[in-house]
């Protein structure tokens, strides 16, 4: 005996009753079939229903053979039960759903680019079009247009039909089931081969908006929600708009202006910054190559710090360079760092002694003649590495 779908018939039945007529284990937890439900499957990209059976939360859905199952939060005993199913998130993923039949026909009529696949998510729902671009001209025309179809209010019918009728109706793609075969058509618009739940009229999906998009290797995904969805990112966003308008004292349609004003300034203060920190680096290199003990015709600065990052430490050991020396640094931050260089003309190998310091410790790292980075496992091999570092320069 198969489960009989009662929203084929009715998607906005919530409240039934039915006969328990199967008992299993799926996922670990208890499940039944029943002759009857009005609960959806998980299927075609749409979610499952949640709800309760005899006051028992319902956590998933699924068709398997003929029966719906229905798997529970704990145990049914009862033969007869009470369904009900979770109203707000049905309502929700029919918007969303029937929205997406809207806007896939109507980019399929307006540019003739085909929806290969759904997905309904939890936040928003997206689309991936056959193509490799969309413009922004594009997506607001199809918007439009799927917005216009849900305003007229036009009829959804959602019927099983004869092979005969099912020939003769412009299907946007062809059935992917064997048997009857259940279509949901808006007139004039769209026909879909389609075992979802659809409001009675295109009204019921609210709105339409298309969040964004991307391209995804040989498709472009399309984000988009509807309905209520739709509300609340219209809520937030305005919200967002109003703190940003309030932070920056403009009103919001200066928002956009506003931001890239503290854009530019963020960005000159940031090379003011970044030329007085080189200016700064220059001068302590100044200040220790002019403190630097003399190994041979070498200058060497050898110098531990704390809390300076390799980014830093590298510039600084640059700038030694740059000035004639030799720069034999260690950082601790969030990692322990070695980075050694040394003047143009020299002739010694950074790299070469940076991979025999590291060596006997466990570190590792290499680089060039010239400039060499490495780190060690353990910050406190810090000053032990540095002098072993030192001391092989001076046995050169």
């Amino acid at each position: 005996m198969d489960t009989e779908r009662l929203y084929f018939s009715d998607a906005y039945l919530t409240r039934f009753s039915a006969r328990v007529i199967a008992r299993a284990e799926r996922g670990g937890r208890p499940a039944v079939a029943l002759d009857q439900s009005a609960f959806y499957p998980e299927g075609g990209g749409q979610p499952a229903d949640a709800g309760t059976l005899g006051g028992v939360a319902v956590l998933d859905v699924q068709a398997d053979d003929g029966l719906v199952w229905h798997t529970l939060a704990a145990p049914l005993d009862a033969d007869v039960v009470e369904g009900q199913v979770d109203w707000a998130r049905r309502f929700d993923h029919m918007q969303q759903h029937h929205g997406q039949h809207l806007l896939s026909a109507a980019f399929e009529q307006l540019f003739g680019l085909k929806t290969v696949s759904f997905h309904l998510g939890a936040a928003a729902a997206t689309i991936d079009l056959a193509a490799t671009a969309l413009a922004a001209e594009q997506a607001a025309a199809a918007e439009d247009l799927t917005n216009q179809v849900i305003w007229e209010e036009r009829p959804v019918l959602a019927r099983f039909v004869t092979p005969e009728e099912l020939a003769r109706l412009p299907l946007r793609k062809p059935p992917q089931v064997s048997g009857a075969v259940r279509v949901v058509s808006v007139p004039d618009f769209d026909h879909s081969a389609c075992g979802g739940t659809h409001p009675r009229a295109t009204g019921g999906v609210g709105l339409a908006h298309l969040r964004r998009w991307e391209r995804r290797g040989e498709v472009v995904r399309v984000e988009f929600v509807c309905g209520g969805r739709a509300l609340g990112d219209l809520r937030w966003k305005n919200a967002a708009l109003a703190r940003l308008a309030g932070a920056l004292s403009v009103g919001a349609d200066e928002v956009e202006a506003a931001v890239a004003r503290v854009r530019e300034a963020e960005e000159r203060q940031r090379k003011r910054l970044e030329l007085a920190a080189d200016q700064l680096i220059g001068l302590e290199a100044r200040d220790l190559l002019s403190n630097a003990e003399a190994r041979g015709e070498l200058r060497v600065v050898r110098r531990a710090f704390a809390g300076r990052g390799p980014e830093e430490l590298r510039a600084l050991a640059k700038a030694i360079a740059g000035l004639g020396g030799v720069a034999l640094l260690g950082g601790r931050a969030e990692k322990t760092q070695l980075i050694f260089a040394r003047a143009e003309g020299l002739a010694l190998d950074c790299g070469a002694l940076l991979r025999a310091t590291l060596a006997p410790l466990g570190g590792r790292g290499g680089g060039q003649p010239a400039l060499a980075q490495g780190g060690l496992p353990d910050g406190a091999q810090l000053e032990a590495a540095l002098d072993a570092a030192l001391a092989r320069l001076a046995n050169e």
